[in-house]
């Protein structure tokens, strides 16, 4: 679990390889790289529980710095390169970030970042080429370190941000345990644990690493002394490719990439050797059960789906064995025990769909967002992550809804409500609503409901403006895929949209 120990035991074995290339960076090289860091960070004054910012793509370099923040009892927020400037920069602020560290490949949107976080003290940049101003070349800046570990090194945590109630994000804080580099994180034992990780294994990373789950699963693969197979972005085709050549033994998927990969055409799906698969595992969103039973008779008994989320207060998990006499169920619990309960806080007997809500599991809170926080308790103690589920008599759980407004798109969150506050303000809009309508590929597509203030104007021309609109404020995959008008909304006399019923009828006018 001690990087230092593992490059001390393995110094030439690679910790990450490049799957496009082949380029490898070793355990003793990254080992060093993430010494000299943290002595750099250090050494400008951060401390134990400082907040550290990385607008890094998928590159060996991002666990350079991921391993110097963890090794230093540092919190470390991966930001998604992905959100406009603005976006970016208010998770940098909001995390209280006292450096960021950035790609040179990502060099402008940095700088524009960096401007807009002024408490930024610190900023670096790694890779080839010009250093913007205001940063410092990080291979330039550590290398006056020595690579010999530091005394009293402790353990950090990685910080993701989920939504908020206003429809900004909001920072998913975790307890620092003050414990010894080394100790290792629960996912870290998870994986060795539950899933075989160990000195043997190559898992594939397909998915980027400002999610939490390929962060946890990197990271935690080489705790175990395990090699990482990188990939810039995930592609079907080269996915099976790179389990073939590299020989692959644990990899991590959302539905949205089992999909594609059983679309691909027959003799390009059977014609790689996938014998070398010894766990695929799933999970981020919903997976069709036609889809989970394509995949089981494909890839064998090996696929394993969990269900949880970055609050770390619910770990559910099923082998194929189980799915297959439960299907459709993520499992039952690895610890602590579930509730299902109706809106007004009343236990719910097997077969009946209310929400689901955790006992006995780990807190957590919403980082400046007390009333987030509060919302996600209840009087008994018990933490939700607002999701709508049902029990089977044998206590396995079937999700219904991923929090009833929320809109999963390929194991990627998007929130309405901030879809909304954009559109809102645009002079053509009287009203709107954001939902998420079922797509065969991403599962669901981002769907908006617009009252124009002049019916007249209605149509494409006025759709293709609003979508327009969107892009300016919003990243890419946020923005509407689809535009419809409507003459009224449907609200409560209070105002409440009633948005369940408003997703109901468009899904049935789209399927007709």
């Amino acid at each position: 679990m001690h990087l230092s120990r593992l490059a001390q035991a393995h110094p030439d074995k690679p910790a990450v390889v490049v799957a496009a290339t082949g380029e490898s960076v070793t355990y003793r090289e990254l080992d060093a790289a993430s010494i000299r860091l943290a002595r750099l960070l250090a050494d400008r004054g951060l401390m134990f529980g400082d907040h550290v910012a990385l607008l890094i793509d998928n590159t060996p370099a991002y666990f350079a710095a991921a391993w110097a923040c963890q090794r230093s009892g540092l919190y470390w927020t991966p930001v998604n390169h992905h959100l406009t400037v603005d976006e970016a920069a208010y998770i940098v602020r909001d995390c209280g970030a006292r450096a960021l560290i950035a790609a040179r490949t990502l060099d402008r949107p940095a700088w524009e970042i960096a401007n807009a976080a002024p408490d930024v003290e610190v900023r670096l940049i790694c890779g080839g080429g010009e250093t913007p101003d205001g940063f410092e070349d990080l291979d330039e800046a550590i290398a006056a370190y020595p690579a010999e570990e530091r005394q009293g090194e402790r353990e950090g945590y990685y910080m993701f941000y989920s939504s908020g109630t206003t429809g900004r994000p909001k920072g998913i804080l975790p307890a620092l345990t003050g414990d010894p580099f080394g100790t290792g994180l629960a996912i870290d034992h998870t994986l060795g644990g539950m899933f075989g990780f160990g000195d043997d294994t190559v898992y594939l990373c397909p998915a980027p690493l400002y999610h939490a789950a390929p962060t946890g699963w990197t990271l935690g693969t080489m705790r175990n002394g395990g090699t990482v197979v990188l990939m810039d972005r995930f592609d079907a085709g080269q996915a099976l490719e790179y389990i073939e050549r590299y020989r692959v033994t644990h990899v991590q998927f959302v539905p949205t990439m089992l999909i594609r990969m059983l679309k691909l055409p027959e003799d390009i799906r059977t014609r790689h050797d996938l014998s070398s698969l010894r766990t695929v595992v799933h999970a981020a969103a919903p997976c069709p059960v036609e889809v989970k039973h394509r995949i089981i008779e494909w890839l064998g008994p090996i696929v394993w789906e969990y269900y949880s989320g970055s609050e770390g207060n619910c770990f559910f998990l099923i082998d194929s064995a189980d799915w297959l006499a439960h299907p459709g169920s993520v499992g039952r619990p690895a610890f602590g025990k579930v509730h299902i309960l109706d809106d007004e806080g009343r236990e719910l007997p097997a077969g009946e769909v209310g929400t689901v809500w955790f006992e006995e599991t780990p807190d957590f809170k919403y980082h400046n967002d007390p009333d987030k926080t509060a919302g996600a308790h209840n009087e008994r103690g018990w933490s939700t992550l607002g999701d709508v589920g049902r029990l089977d008599a044998d206590g396995y759980l079937y999700l219904v809804d991923r929090r009833t407004d929320l809109i999963l798109s390929g194991g990627v969150n998007i929130y309405p409500q901030e879809i909304e506050n954009v559109l809102v303000v645009h002079p053509a809009v009287a009203d709107v609503a954001v939902i998420g309508i079922p797509d065969p590929e991403m599962g669901r597509r981002v769907h908006a409901v617009v009252q124009p203030a002049d019916p007249s104007v209605a149509g494409p021309e006025l759709a293709d403006e609003l979508v327009a609109h969107c892009r300016r404020s919003l990243a890419g995959y946020k923005c509407p895929g689809t535009i419809e008008f409507a003459g009224e909304l449907p609200r409560t006399p209070t105002g409440k949209l009633l948005r369940r019923l408003l997703t109901d009828r468009t899904v049935e006018e789209t399927a007709s």
